[in-house]
């Protein structure tokens, strides 16, 4: 499995929860069909070339400038826009396995970094490894460990990069899941996010993967250097539609962060008091979002994926990883119903 999701993976006619696939289970904002629905008419014309409207909200929501802002056809456009400015690009491993894919299609050299054995950045390594020119991307939270950066190690890292003249590259797509401990474009704000490029998206904590709506905030000289290479008219109208429908939608944002706080503590309390007491045994490690990573203790992934398949459940198999092995798997934090099928199925070695 290279990406988690239902659709990619289940059998004609059968019926799975989808634990694979980390988008948040409350799903969209109510007003998000009215204002796509009544948006129909924009599809029959070009969108403004510059999204200068779409720009203006995002920045709003962003809390930057206009002049900031980044748009892509999802997270990944944008990351793949980067790699093709960069000398090198560096990343930690296990990491989202679409950064060193686009590295290696625009022919640049991937440096991997393992991650310590508590999934922190190895700040010596980095140092070590760090040019002028290259392009670090580091996912925060990253995938699949689900671990936020601390903000004192974050700075660390900023610094070595601008010493370096080398470039930070911020994939935030799970940032709205996390708990409000820092704000990366407001404690970069000050330095003008020089040698800095934060990207979050409207893909998972907004539930909208098929509208392909990626952003980021970065200095006014990256914009201006990633407009020479961006493909003219990148955003479609629904995406730009929707923009101003899911990111004011205040009371939805806030049951959203609730929810997953509240499931993810859950899973996490059940898993430990459970996890090796089933057929499959299991150890989860700390996770800051939507998703938890899973050490299988006494069996390989492809072994995981059938038992709880049988189950009514999908999971996402984790050998693609690199560093990780075949021996971990990763689940999405879902309705609390859900969340309880996946304890009774890990529970009970007579469970099906």
């Amino acid at each position: 499995m290279e990406h988690g999701g239902f659709l990619s993976y289940k059998k004609k006619d059968e019926v799975l929860i989808d634990f694979s696939s980390n988008i948040n289970p409350l799903m969209t904002p109510k007003g998000l069909k009215k204002a796509l629905s009544a948006s129909f008419d924009n599809l029959l014309v070009y969108p403004d070339i510059r999204y200068r409207s779409l720009k203006k909200i995002t920045a709003k929501y962003l809390k930057c400038g206009c002049e900031n802002i980044v748009l892509g056809n999802g997270a990944v456009e944008i990351i793949d826009n980067f790699c093709s400015l960069f000398k090198r690009v560096i990343v930690f491993t296990p990491s989202f396995s679409e950064y060193g894919l686009r590295a290696l299609v625009h022919k640049k050299p991937l440096i991997e970094i393992p991650f310590l054995s508590d999934f922190s950045p190895d700040i010596e390594g980095l140092e070590k490894k760090l040019r002028t020119g290259d392009l670090l991307i580091l996912g925060n939270p990253n995938n699949p460990t689900g671990l936020r950066i601390e903000k004192n190690t974050l700075l660390q890292i900023y610094a070595i990069v601008k010493k370096a003249d080398a470039f930070l590259l911020l994939d935030e797509a799970f940032y709205e899941f996390c708990p409000p401990d820092y704000d990366s474009i407001s404690l970069f704000k000050k330095d003008g996010y020089k040698n800095l490029c934060i990207i979050r998206a409207a893909t998972k904590f907004f539930a909208l993967p098929g509208i392909r709506l990626g952003y980021a905030c970065t200095s006014p000289e990256t914009v201006s250097a990633l407009s020479k290479i961006e493909i003219a008219w990148h955003i479609n109208a629904f995406a730009e539609a929707a923009a101003p429908a899911i990111f004011f939608d205040e009371d939805f944002i806030k049951k959203s962060k609730a929810h997953i706080q509240k499931e993810r503590d859950f899973l996490l309390e059940n898993i430990e008091k459970y996890g090796t007491s089933g057929e499959i045994k299991l150890k989860a490690y700390k996770s800051h979002c939507n998703f938890i990573l899973l050490k299988v203790l006494n069996a390989k992934d492809e072994d995981a994926l059938k038992f709880f398949e049988k189950r009514g459940i999908l999971i996402r198999t984790c050998c693609s990883f690199k560093t990780l092995g075949d021996n971990h798997i990763r689940i999405a934090v879902r309705s609390h119903k859900d969340n309880c099928k996946f304890i009774k199925a890990i529970s009970s070695k007579n469970s099906k």
